[in-house]
Protein backbone atom coordinates (compact mmCIF):
# COMPACT_ATOMS: atom_id res chain seq x y z
CA UNK A 1 0.00 0.00 0.00
CA UNK A 2 1.38 3.42 -1.00
CA UNK A 3 -0.52 6.16 0.88
CA UNK A 4 -0.48 9.84 0.05
CA UNK A 5 -1.79 12.83 2.03
CA UNK A 6 -5.32 12.69 3.45
CA UNK A 7 -8.39 14.13 1.84
CA UNK A 8 -9.83 17.19 3.54
CA UNK A 9 -13.33 17.19 2.01
CA UNK A 10 -15.03 14.67 4.29
CA UNK A 11 -18.54 15.59 5.51
CA UNK A 12 -19.79 14.85 9.01
CA UNK A 13 -20.88 11.30 9.77
CA UNK A 14 -24.61 10.78 9.24
CA UNK A 15 -26.30 10.83 12.71
CA UNK A 16 -28.40 7.77 11.90
CA UNK A 17 -25.27 5.76 11.09
CA UNK A 18 -23.58 6.89 14.30
CA UNK A 19 -26.65 5.88 16.30
CA UNK A 20 -26.79 2.50 14.58
CA UNK A 21 -23.12 1.79 15.36
CA UNK A 22 -23.60 2.83 19.01
CA UNK A 23 -26.65 0.55 19.31
CA UNK A 24 -24.75 -2.34 17.76
CA UNK A 25 -21.67 -1.85 19.98
CA UNK A 26 -23.91 -2.18 23.04
CA UNK A 27 -25.32 -5.57 22.02
CA UNK A 28 -24.41 -8.37 24.48
CA UNK A 29 -23.03 -10.55 21.71
CA UNK A 30 -20.73 -7.75 20.51
CA UNK A 31 -19.41 -7.24 24.04
CA UNK A 32 -18.82 -10.99 24.22
CA UNK A 33 -16.97 -10.81 20.91
CA UNK A 34 -14.71 -8.05 22.25
CA UNK A 35 -13.93 -10.16 25.31
CA UNK A 36 -13.12 -13.15 23.08
CA UNK A 37 -10.73 -11.09 20.95
CA UNK A 38 -8.86 -10.02 24.07
CA UNK A 39 -7.83 -13.63 24.73
CA UNK A 40 -6.67 -14.62 21.25
CA UNK A 41 -3.24 -13.05 20.77
CA UNK A 42 -1.25 -16.31 21.22
CA UNK A 43 -3.28 -17.99 18.47
CA UNK A 44 -3.03 -14.96 16.19
CA UNK A 45 0.73 -14.78 16.62
CA UNK A 46 1.04 -18.48 15.80
CA UNK A 47 -1.00 -18.08 12.59
CA UNK A 48 0.96 -15.01 11.57
CA UNK A 49 4.34 -16.70 11.98
CA UNK A 50 3.20 -19.91 10.27
CA UNK A 51 1.97 -18.04 7.24
CA UNK A 52 5.00 -15.76 6.96
CA UNK A 53 7.25 -18.84 6.77
CA UNK A 54 5.51 -20.00 3.57
CA UNK A 55 6.94 -18.37 0.41
CA UNK A 56 4.34 -16.45 -1.61
CA UNK A 57 6.13 -14.53 -4.39
CA UNK A 58 4.05 -12.98 -7.17
CA UNK A 59 2.57 -15.82 -9.27
CA UNK A 60 3.77 -18.34 -6.67
CA UNK A 61 1.17 -18.14 -3.91
CA UNK A 62 -0.27 -21.68 -4.13
CA UNK A 63 1.38 -23.12 -0.99
CA UNK A 64 0.22 -20.20 1.12
CA UNK A 65 -3.22 -20.41 -0.45
CA UNK A 66 -3.47 -24.08 0.54
CA UNK A 67 -2.46 -23.17 4.10
CA UNK A 68 -5.15 -20.48 4.26
CA UNK A 69 -7.83 -22.79 2.86
CA UNK A 70 -7.06 -25.25 5.66
CA UNK A 71 -7.35 -22.46 8.25
CA UNK A 72 -10.70 -21.41 6.74
CA UNK A 73 -11.93 -24.99 7.21
CA UNK A 74 -10.62 -25.08 10.79
CA UNK A 75 -12.65 -21.99 11.70
CA UNK A 76 -15.73 -23.57 10.11
CA UNK A 77 -16.27 -21.30 7.13
CA UNK A 78 -18.60 -22.76 4.51
CA UNK A 79 -17.90 -23.66 0.88
CA UNK A 80 -14.13 -23.17 1.16
CA UNK A 81 -12.57 -23.22 -2.29
CA UNK A 82 -9.66 -21.95 -4.38
CA UNK A 83 -10.44 -20.38 -7.76
CA UNK A 84 -8.58 -20.62 -11.07
CA UNK A 85 -5.97 -17.97 -10.23
CA UNK A 86 -5.40 -18.97 -6.59
CA UNK A 87 -7.83 -16.78 -4.63
CA UNK A 88 -9.12 -18.54 -1.49
CA UNK A 89 -12.79 -18.15 -0.46
CA UNK A 90 -14.83 -19.04 2.59
CA UNK A 91 -18.41 -18.08 3.46
CA UNK A 92 -20.23 -17.25 6.68
CA UNK A 93 -24.02 -17.31 6.24
CA UNK A 94 -26.45 -14.46 6.71
CA UNK A 95 -30.01 -13.79 5.67
CA UNK A 96 -29.55 -11.59 2.61
CA UNK A 97 -28.62 -12.18 -1.03
CA UNK A 98 -25.58 -9.90 -1.29
CA UNK A 99 -22.28 -10.19 0.57
CA UNK A 100 -19.97 -8.08 2.69
CA UNK A 101 -16.45 -9.07 1.62
CA UNK A 102 -13.44 -9.09 3.94
CA UNK A 103 -10.24 -9.66 1.99
CA UNK A 104 -6.47 -9.64 2.47
CA UNK A 105 -3.77 -10.31 -0.10
CA UNK A 106 -1.62 -13.38 0.55
CA UNK A 107 1.30 -12.58 -1.78
CA UNK A 108 4.54 -10.81 -0.93
CA UNK A 109 7.15 -8.87 -2.91
CA UNK A 110 9.92 -11.34 -2.06
CA UNK A 111 11.34 -13.84 -4.59
CA UNK A 112 10.83 -17.54 -3.92
CA UNK A 113 14.39 -18.09 -2.67
CA UNK A 114 14.28 -15.30 -0.06
CA UNK A 115 15.31 -16.58 3.41
CA UNK A 116 12.20 -16.37 5.60
CA UNK A 117 13.77 -16.04 9.03
CA UNK A 118 10.61 -15.31 11.00
CA UNK A 119 11.21 -14.76 14.71
CA UNK A 120 9.49 -13.32 17.78
CA UNK A 121 10.85 -11.01 20.43
CA UNK A 122 8.23 -10.09 22.99
CA UNK A 123 5.28 -8.49 21.25
CA UNK A 124 7.25 -8.05 18.03
CA UNK A 125 7.58 -10.33 15.03
CA UNK A 126 10.43 -9.90 12.56
CA UNK A 127 10.89 -11.12 9.01
CA UNK A 128 9.78 -10.60 5.41
CA UNK A 129 6.03 -10.22 5.05
CA UNK A 130 5.09 -10.35 8.74
CA UNK A 131 3.25 -7.04 8.47
CA UNK A 132 2.52 -6.74 4.74
CA UNK A 133 0.42 -8.71 4.64
CA UNK A 134 0.77 -11.02 7.60
CA UNK A 135 -1.13 -8.49 9.71
CA UNK A 136 -4.03 -8.29 7.24
CA UNK A 137 -4.46 -12.04 6.74
CA UNK A 138 -4.21 -12.70 10.49
CA UNK A 139 -6.87 -10.09 11.22
CA UNK A 140 -9.15 -11.69 8.63
CA UNK A 141 -8.68 -15.10 10.27
CA UNK A 142 -9.39 -13.58 13.68
CA UNK A 143 -12.78 -12.29 12.51
CA UNK A 144 -13.63 -15.61 10.87
CA UNK A 145 -12.68 -17.55 14.02
CA UNK A 146 -14.69 -15.17 16.20
CA UNK A 147 -17.85 -15.85 14.21
CA UNK A 148 -17.45 -19.57 14.96
CA UNK A 149 -17.01 -18.92 18.69
CA UNK A 150 -19.53 -16.12 19.35
CA UNK A 151 -23.04 -16.41 17.90
CA UNK A 152 -23.97 -13.18 16.11
CA UNK A 153 -26.97 -12.32 13.95
CA UNK A 154 -26.44 -10.23 10.82
CA UNK A 155 -28.51 -9.81 7.69
CA UNK A 156 -25.95 -9.95 4.88
CA UNK A 157 -23.62 -12.96 4.66
CA UNK A 158 -19.85 -12.56 4.73
CA UNK A 159 -17.34 -13.77 2.16
CA UNK A 160 -13.74 -14.05 3.33
CA UNK A 161 -11.12 -13.83 0.57
CA UNK A 162 -7.38 -14.41 0.61
CA UNK A 163 -6.46 -12.98 -2.77
CA UNK A 164 -3.35 -13.29 -4.90
CA UNK A 165 -1.48 -10.78 -7.04
CA UNK A 166 -1.60 -7.51 -5.11
CA UNK A 167 2.10 -6.76 -5.05
CA UNK A 168 4.23 -5.32 -7.87
CA UNK A 169 3.76 -6.90 -11.26
CA UNK A 170 1.00 -9.10 -9.85
CA UNK A 171 -0.98 -6.02 -10.89
CA UNK A 172 -4.07 -6.80 -8.76
CA UNK A 173 -4.74 -9.92 -10.82
CA UNK A 174 -6.55 -11.66 -7.96
CA UNK A 175 -9.06 -8.85 -7.46
CA UNK A 176 -9.42 -8.38 -11.22
CA UNK A 177 -10.44 -12.02 -11.51
CA UNK A 178 -12.91 -11.78 -8.63
CA UNK A 179 -14.65 -8.70 -10.00
CA UNK A 180 -14.76 -10.04 -13.55
CA UNK A 181 -16.67 -13.08 -12.27
CA UNK A 182 -20.42 -12.33 -12.41
CA UNK A 183 -21.12 -14.21 -9.19
CA UNK A 184 -18.95 -11.85 -7.16
CA UNK A 185 -19.12 -8.64 -9.17
CA UNK A 186 -22.90 -8.65 -8.89
CA UNK A 187 -23.21 -9.95 -5.34
CA UNK A 188 -20.57 -8.13 -3.27
CA UNK A 189 -22.28 -5.08 -1.82
CA UNK A 190 -19.30 -3.84 0.24
CA UNK A 191 -15.60 -4.67 0.17
CA UNK A 192 -13.39 -4.20 3.23
CA UNK A 193 -9.74 -4.75 2.26
CA UNK A 194 -7.15 -5.45 4.97
CA UNK A 195 -3.67 -4.33 3.99
CA UNK A 196 -0.83 -4.22 6.50
CA UNK A 197 -0.91 -3.06 10.10
CA UNK A 198 -2.41 -0.06 11.88
CA UNK A 199 -5.82 1.43 12.54
CA UNK A 200 -5.18 5.06 11.64
CA UNK A 201 -6.08 5.20 7.94
CA UNK A 202 -9.07 4.74 5.65
CA UNK A 203 -8.24 4.36 1.98
CA UNK A 204 -11.29 5.65 0.12
CA UNK A 205 -9.66 6.79 -3.11
CA UNK A 206 -7.75 4.54 -5.50
CA UNK A 207 -4.38 5.81 -6.64
CA UNK A 208 -4.03 4.61 -10.23
CA UNK A 209 -0.79 3.59 -11.88
CA UNK A 210 0.50 2.53 -15.26
CA UNK A 211 3.84 0.81 -15.66
CA UNK A 212 5.81 0.15 -18.81
CA UNK A 213 8.99 -1.49 -19.95
CA UNK A 214 10.51 0.50 -22.82
CA UNK A 215 12.85 -1.55 -25.04
CA UNK A 216 15.06 -0.07 -27.79
CA UNK A 217 17.02 -2.29 -30.20
CA UNK A 218 19.70 -1.36 -32.74
CA UNK A 219 22.41 -2.98 -34.86
CA UNK A 220 25.08 -2.67 -32.16
CA UNK A 221 28.77 -2.86 -32.97
CA UNK A 222 32.31 -1.90 -31.95
CA UNK A 223 32.77 1.52 -30.42
CA UNK A 224 35.61 2.32 -32.90
CA UNK A 225 34.94 0.51 -36.14
CA UNK A 226 31.17 0.95 -36.02
CA UNK A 227 31.13 4.45 -34.63
CA UNK A 228 28.07 6.26 -35.82
CA UNK A 229 25.63 3.38 -35.40
CA UNK A 230 22.52 4.44 -33.48
CA UNK A 231 22.93 3.75 -29.79
CA UNK A 232 19.90 2.40 -27.84
CA UNK A 233 21.28 3.78 -24.56
CA UNK A 234 21.54 7.26 -26.07
CA UNK A 235 17.99 6.93 -27.40
CA UNK A 236 16.74 6.11 -23.91
CA UNK A 237 18.69 9.03 -22.45
CA UNK A 238 17.15 11.45 -24.92
CA UNK A 239 13.68 10.04 -24.33
CA UNK A 240 14.11 10.37 -20.56
CA UNK A 241 15.29 13.97 -20.92
CA UNK A 242 12.22 14.90 -22.96
CA UNK A 243 9.72 12.87 -20.93
CA UNK A 244 10.85 14.13 -17.53
CA UNK A 245 10.51 17.73 -18.69
CA UNK A 246 6.75 17.20 -19.03
CA UNK A 247 4.78 19.26 -16.49
CA UNK A 248 2.51 17.43 -14.06
CA UNK A 249 -0.29 18.88 -11.94
CA UNK A 250 -0.32 18.95 -8.16
CA UNK A 251 -4.11 18.64 -8.26
CA UNK A 252 -4.86 15.92 -9.12
CA UNK A 253 -1.48 14.78 -7.87
CA UNK A 254 0.38 13.04 -10.70
CA UNK A 255 3.87 11.53 -10.65
CA UNK A 256 6.32 9.62 -12.82
CA UNK A 257 9.48 7.64 -12.15
CA UNK A 258 12.21 5.88 -14.12
CA UNK A 259 12.99 3.00 -11.78
CA UNK A 260 15.19 0.58 -13.75
CA UNK A 261 17.60 1.02 -16.70
CA UNK A 262 19.44 -1.86 -18.35
CA UNK A 263 21.60 -2.23 -21.45
CA UNK A 264 25.00 -2.83 -22.93
CA UNK A 265 27.71 -5.45 -22.46
CA UNK A 266 30.99 -3.52 -22.28
CA UNK A 267 32.38 -0.02 -22.34
CA UNK A 268 33.72 -0.46 -25.89
CA UNK A 269 30.56 -1.94 -27.41
CA UNK A 270 27.63 -0.09 -28.93
CA UNK A 271 24.67 -1.84 -27.26
CA UNK A 272 22.29 -3.91 -29.34
CA UNK A 273 19.51 -3.16 -26.87
CA UNK A 274 18.61 -1.10 -23.83
CA UNK A 275 15.51 -0.92 -21.66
CA UNK A 276 13.94 1.06 -18.85
CA UNK A 277 10.93 0.65 -16.58
CA UNK A 278 8.61 3.61 -16.11
CA UNK A 279 5.99 4.16 -13.40
CA UNK A 280 3.16 6.71 -13.85
CA UNK A 281 0.70 7.44 -11.03
CA UNK A 282 -2.31 9.67 -10.60
CA UNK A 283 -5.79 9.82 -9.16
CA UNK A 284 -6.90 10.92 -12.64
CA UNK A 285 -7.21 8.42 -15.51
CA UNK A 286 -6.92 11.35 -17.95
CA UNK A 287 -3.57 12.44 -16.50
CA UNK A 288 -2.19 8.92 -16.70
CA UNK A 289 -3.28 8.67 -20.33
CA UNK A 290 -1.69 12.06 -21.09
CA UNK A 291 1.64 11.02 -19.58
CA UNK A 292 1.58 7.70 -21.42
CA UNK A 293 1.15 9.57 -24.69
CA UNK A 294 3.94 11.96 -23.70
CA UNK A 295 6.23 8.96 -23.09
CA UNK A 296 5.44 7.51 -26.52
CA UNK A 297 6.07 10.83 -28.27
CA UNK A 298 9.34 11.32 -26.38
CA UNK A 299 10.55 7.89 -27.47
CA UNK A 300 9.62 8.44 -31.11
CA UNK A 301 11.40 11.78 -31.13
CA UNK A 302 14.50 10.26 -29.53
CA UNK A 303 14.65 7.52 -32.18
CA UNK A 304 14.38 10.09 -34.97
CA UNK A 305 17.03 12.35 -33.42
CA UNK A 306 19.54 9.55 -32.81
CA UNK A 307 19.01 8.05 -36.26
CA UNK A 308 19.66 11.42 -37.85
CA UNK A 309 22.68 12.02 -35.60
CA UNK A 310 24.11 8.62 -36.52
CA UNK A 311 23.91 9.46 -40.21
CA UNK A 312 25.69 12.76 -39.62
CA UNK A 313 28.46 11.12 -37.55
CA UNK A 314 29.42 8.69 -40.34
CA UNK A 315 27.73 9.84 -43.56
CA UNK A 316 29.93 7.71 -45.84
CA UNK A 317 29.76 4.46 -43.93
CA UNK A 318 27.02 2.07 -44.97
CA UNK A 319 25.50 -0.01 -42.19
CA UNK A 320 22.08 -1.29 -41.23
CA UNK A 321 20.41 1.63 -39.47
CA UNK A 322 17.49 -0.37 -38.22
CA UNK A 323 16.30 0.82 -34.86
CA UNK A 324 13.08 -0.46 -33.39
CA UNK A 325 11.43 0.13 -30.07
CA UNK A 326 8.43 -1.08 -28.13
CA UNK A 327 6.56 -0.04 -25.03
CA UNK A 328 5.33 -3.08 -23.14
CA UNK A 329 2.67 -2.56 -20.44
CA UNK A 330 3.70 -4.33 -17.23
CA UNK A 331 1.13 -2.84 -14.87
CA UNK A 332 -2.19 -1.02 -14.99
CA UNK A 333 -3.96 -0.15 -11.75
CA UNK A 334 -7.14 1.82 -12.34
CA UNK A 335 -7.96 4.98 -10.43
CA UNK A 336 -11.28 5.47 -8.69
CA UNK A 337 -12.94 7.36 -5.88
CA UNK A 338 -15.49 6.46 -3.26
CA UNK A 339 -18.43 8.83 -3.31
CA UNK A 340 -18.47 11.16 -0.30
CA UNK A 341 -21.97 9.98 0.61
CA UNK A 342 -21.12 6.28 0.36
CA UNK A 343 -22.50 4.23 3.24
CA UNK A 344 -19.26 2.32 3.80
CA UNK A 345 -17.39 5.58 4.43
CA UNK A 346 -19.98 6.81 6.93
CA UNK A 347 -19.86 3.42 8.69
CA UNK A 348 -16.09 3.26 9.16
CA UNK A 349 -15.98 6.85 10.37
CA UNK A 350 -18.84 6.17 12.81
CA UNK A 351 -16.96 3.09 14.06
CA UNK A 352 -13.84 5.18 14.62
CA UNK A 353 -15.87 7.71 16.57
CA UNK A 354 -17.39 4.92 18.68
CA UNK A 355 -13.92 3.53 19.48
CA UNK A 356 -12.34 6.99 19.98
CA UNK A 357 -9.95 6.10 17.18
CA UNK A 358 -8.31 8.83 15.12
CA UNK A 359 -8.04 7.86 11.44
CA UNK A 360 -7.43 9.87 8.30
CA UNK A 361 -9.06 9.30 4.94
CA UNK A 362 -6.36 8.79 2.33
CA UNK A 363 -5.73 7.68 -1.22
CA UNK A 364 -3.45 4.74 -1.99
CA UNK A 365 -2.87 1.86 -4.37
CA UNK A 366 -4.47 -1.27 -2.89
CA UNK A 367 -6.75 -4.13 -3.86
CA UNK A 368 -9.62 -1.68 -3.34
CA UNK A 369 -8.62 -0.03 -6.64
CA UNK A 370 -10.59 -2.65 -8.56
CA UNK A 371 -14.02 -2.32 -6.92
CA UNK A 372 -13.60 1.45 -6.58
CA UNK A 373 -12.84 1.77 -10.30
CA UNK A 374 -16.09 -0.11 -10.99
CA UNK A 375 -18.12 2.34 -8.91
CA UNK A 376 -18.58 -0.15 -6.05
CA UNK A 377 -18.29 0.61 -2.33
CA UNK A 378 -14.88 -0.38 -0.96
CA UNK A 379 -12.28 0.77 1.53
CA UNK A 380 -8.85 -0.47 2.62
CA UNK A 381 -7.83 -0.40 6.27
CA UNK A 382 -5.11 -1.94 8.44
CA UNK A 383 -5.27 -5.08 10.54
CA UNK A 384 -4.31 -3.37 13.81
CA UNK A 385 -1.05 -3.30 15.71
CA UNK A 386 1.88 -1.49 14.11
CA UNK A 387 4.51 -2.36 11.56
CA UNK A 388 7.46 -1.09 9.60
CA UNK A 389 10.16 -1.98 7.12
CA UNK A 390 7.64 -3.21 4.56
CA UNK A 391 9.19 -4.81 1.47
CA UNK A 392 12.55 -5.27 3.24
CA UNK A 393 14.19 -8.17 5.07
CA UNK A 394 13.98 -6.05 8.25
CA UNK A 395 10.17 -5.93 8.24
CA UNK A 396 8.50 -6.05 11.66
CA UNK A 397 5.08 -6.16 13.32
CA UNK A 398 4.12 -5.26 16.89
CA UNK A 399 0.89 -6.76 18.25
CA UNK A 400 0.33 -3.93 20.76
CA UNK A 401 -2.83 -2.24 19.54
CA UNK A 402 -4.04 -5.20 17.47
CA UNK A 403 -7.17 -5.52 19.61
CA UNK A 404 -8.32 -2.03 18.61
CA UNK A 405 -7.85 -2.87 14.94
CA UNK A 406 -9.87 -6.08 15.29
CA UNK A 407 -12.72 -4.32 17.08
CA UNK A 408 -12.72 -1.76 14.30
CA UNK A 409 -12.95 -4.43 11.61
CA UNK A 410 -15.66 -6.36 13.42
CA UNK A 411 -17.89 -3.34 14.06
CA UNK A 412 -17.49 -2.21 10.45
CA UNK A 413 -18.44 -5.62 9.07
CA UNK A 414 -21.43 -5.97 11.39
CA UNK A 415 -22.69 -2.45 10.69
CA UNK A 416 -22.45 -3.02 6.93
CA UNK A 417 -24.20 -6.38 7.23
CA UNK A 418 -26.92 -5.18 9.59
CA UNK A 419 -26.08 -6.66 13.00
CA UNK A 420 -28.92 -7.74 15.27
CA UNK A 421 -31.43 -7.57 12.43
Amino acid sequence: MSPVPPRADMPDVAPTVQQDVARMAALPEVRSAFNWLRTQEPQLTQWQMEMARIPAPPFGESARGAWLAERFREVALDDVRVDDVGNVFGLHPGFGQRYVALSAHIDTVFPANTPLNIRQQGSRLYGPGVSDNGAGVTAMLAIAALLRSVRMRHALPFVFIGNVGEEGEGDLRGMRHIFSTPRWKDSIAYSVVLDGAGADTIVAEALGSRRFEVIVRGPGGHSWSDFGAPNPVVILAKAIDTFTASPVPTTPKTTFNIGVIRGGTSVNSIPESASMKVDIRSTSMNEMERLEQTLRLALNRAVEDETMAAEMRSPLQKRPSGVNCEIVPIGNRPAGELAIGARILHVIRAVDAQLNNAAQVQRASTDANIPLSLGLEAIAIGGGGSGGGAHTLQEWFDSNGRELGLKRILLTMLALAGAGE
